[in-house]
């Protein structure tokens, strides 16, 4: 009996650990994909690395419990296993991205998609140009009614529209 709750702390314990080492992971992440600075790319894709390696050795003691048939509520250790998995496979993922060589096929097709801020950007830039567009057709529309007012014989109506105009 004692070895049994015994088992089930150390198994709260790794649980816990792999919570601790998901959220790390994720802080990471958001930290390589946020760096400007390729050094800066590479120290906190080494830190990932790390952290994914920690993760992979509780998934290792996760499948060895998963094994055993002392354990009957086997279904946080599959979840836990689930989500570090999915984290490997993030991972897979940015380092596949980083070893990209910047001229290869795969590269210039990276390149070619928008990361947020360029979308953001162009968005900016598109609503800018219509701005633009609008004002450069009031300034038109109006040349041309001061050019029709001042074409005709001067009245002083007309002169009065035309001074409002200016």
């Amino acid at each position: 009996m004692s070895a049994n709750r015994k088992l089930q702390t150390e198994i709260q314990q790794v649980l816990k650990k792999i919570e601790e080492g998901v959220e790390e992971f994720d802080e990471i992440w958001e930290k390589v994909y946020a760096a400007e600075q390729q050094s800066l790319k590479e120290k906190y894709e080494a830190d990932l690395k790390k952290e994914i390696k920690k993760l992979q050795r509780l998934r290792d003691q996760v499948k060895t419990w998963l094994g055993s048939s002392e354990i009957k509520d086997k279904a946080p250790l599959q979840e836990a296993r689930k989500v570090i998995e999915t984290k490997m496979e993030q991972f897979k993922i940015c380092e596949k991205d980083t070893k990209t060589k910047a001229y290869s096929k795969e590269g210039l097709a990276r390149d070619s998609r928008n990361d947020p801020k360029d979308i953001e950007r162009e968005e900016k830039r598109n609503w800018a140009n219509e701005c633009l567009e609008k004002l450069n057709d009031i300034i038109d529309s109006i040349e041309a009614d001061i050019e029709k007012i001042s074409s005709g014989k001067v009245k002083s109506k007309n002169k009065e529209q035309l001074e409002k105009l200016e």
